[in-house]
């Protein structure tokens, strides 16, 4: 009997996730947990955080292309959100119902070329619909899980210049000519690929831009490093639930309820590994053709042991994207980066983890006022996951500030004349 047979058999279901704004959200790099208390590392589907999900189809010079979007929100400015690297829209999920809380506006979540959320085993959409049945949610699995995947004529194509073009034929292609105002806000390397799309000119209605963690000369230097941290990280892991708590104990991610929705977007399953459920059948075919053939019961029975040891072997994992090879793009994506944005003529934002990631043409820049910084200390390199509260919070009160958008549910802006 497999371990979620065991756990439907006796009951113990997952606890109920928390829902977004209803107070469970935990923000904090730890969660407090009773005596005797285990975190629960198990994931948590993307229908918790976002409305809907779609796929949005561009042409360009070599044919079409797909891209998966998360939204959510009905009403002002759209707020698109392009994920680092390595990671996926789904970084953004925590985030997403922190800022829709506070400020009128619309969320558009996007996964880059290459980051795709694709294929799920069947054991993933068995847990998650046994979890979304618990929670209430009595829907088909397949509207809670992101089945579908980006598809690109050349996913290789990681440079700055592609993928820029990539978030301006899905805002032309999800708009028309008379887009909504948007705010581009991108975390480090989905921070490059904002001000590239800025700076290029390929959002019209463009109103603000946010940069989260991501600093030329910090980045720069980075770079020589990156590779040793990559061969640092585990190749594979035996389930999702062991990928999720990796990267909060590693400190990759320490908000663990942003790690339940965003890892699952991180990682795949290994390629020729047999789902449960393919092995399942082919047992049962086995038990069918031993009833009707006693002879060679042996020989049988053999293949039967054979293929439930296959059942209840690990699963591994292994990530999504293989950022290593991805080397050749790192110069371009960050190189120049600084002027870039600040010659971009519209309002500024800049999150940082910690002020000594400032470079000296950013240090100048804020100095002459030339845009709005804010550091939110004790976060790792995902802010938006570690702290998105706080990060909710600062851009809430950057789009009043601005006049771009209304608050909502007494929010009350912390800068002066908001």
């Amino acid at each position: 009997m497999s371990a979620l047979e065991k756990s439907m058999h006796l009951g113990r279901l997952p606890s109920r996730p928390p829902l977004p704004g209803s107070g469970g959200s935990q923000s904090g790099a730890k969660m407090r947990m009773g005596p005797g208390r285990k975190r629960d590392f198990s994931p948590v589907p993307w229908s918790q955080y976002f409305e809907s999900m779609e796929d949005v189809e561009v042409e360009n010079e070599t044919g079409k292309d797909t891209f998966r979007v998360y939204k959510s929100g009905s009403e002002g400015p759209v707020l698109l959100l392009l994920h680092g690297g390595g990671h996926s829209a789904l970084s953004w999920a925590v985030f997403t119902a922190a800022i829709i809380s506070r400020v009128q506006c619309r969320i558009v979540a996007l996964d880059l070329r290459s980051h795709v959320l694709g294929y799920m085993c069947t054991l993933c959409r068995l847990v998650t619909y046994v979890y979304m049945c618990h929670a209430g949610a009595l829907h088909p699995p397949t509207r809670h899980l992101a089945l579908g995947e980006t598809k690109v004529k050349n996913p290789e194509d990681l440079s700055a210049e592609t993928m820029a073009k990539d978030v301006g034929n899905v805002v032309e292609a999800m708009y028309g000519d008379l887009p909504p105002p948007i705010m581009l806000i991108g975390h480090s390397m989905g921070g490059a690929i904002a001000v590239h799309t800025a700076s290029s000119n390929l959002v019209p209605s463009l109103l603000g831009l946010c940069m989260i963690d991501v600093v030329e000369g910090t980045a720069m230097d980075a770079l020589n490093s990156m590779q040793n941290f990559l061969r640092g990280r585990p190749k594979t892991f035996k389930s999702l639930e062991n990928a999720i708590e990796w990267s909060v104990k590693s400190g990759q991610i320490r908000n663990l309820e942003s790690a339940r929705v965003s890892m699952v977007g991180q990682v795949k399953q290994c390629e020729g590994i047999t789902s449960p459920e393919g092995s399942k059948s082919i047992v049962e075919g086995i038990i069918e053709e031993e009833e009707e053939d006693e002879e060679g019961s042996e020989s049988i029975s053999k293949r039967k042991k054979e293929d439930d040891m296959e059942t209840k072997k690990d699963h591994p994992y292994t990530w999504r994207i293989e950022l290593a090879k991805t080397e050749k793009y790192w110069d371009g994506w960050f190189r120049g980066l600084s002027n870039l944005f600040l010659s971009c003529p519209i309002p500024k934002l800049l999150l940082l983890a910690g002020v000594d990631r400032l470079d000296k043409d950013l240090t100048i820049g804020q100095m002459q006022g030339k845009f709005q910084m804010q550091v939110l200390p004790q976060c790792g390199h995902a802010v938006h996951e570690d702290a998105p509260d706080k990060v909710a919070e600062a851009v809430a009160t950057f789009l009043i500030r601005h006049r771009f958008a209304e608050p909502i549910g007494g929010f009350q802006c912390v800068f002066p004349g908001c």
